[in-house]
């Protein structure tokens, strides 16, 4: 997800989005991913660690 080529949990996507660091946001943020992973855009490898799926 971001330019490291490693995976990105929720949290550390909101820091670099700067939005503040409610739990609100964090499981908005979250769920957004998992509705991504559930369309096959991102995968999930560890529970909460999402990444771009390998071809």
């Amino acid at each position: 997800m971001t330019n490291t080529g490693r995976p990105t949990r929720a949290r550390d996507l909101c820091l670099a989005l700067d939005l503040p660091l409610a739990r609100k946001n964090v499981e908005n943020t979250r769920a957004k991913l998992k509705g991504l992973v559930s369309r096959g855009i991102l995968a999930e490898g560890e529970p909460g660690s999402f990444a771009q799926p390998h071809p």
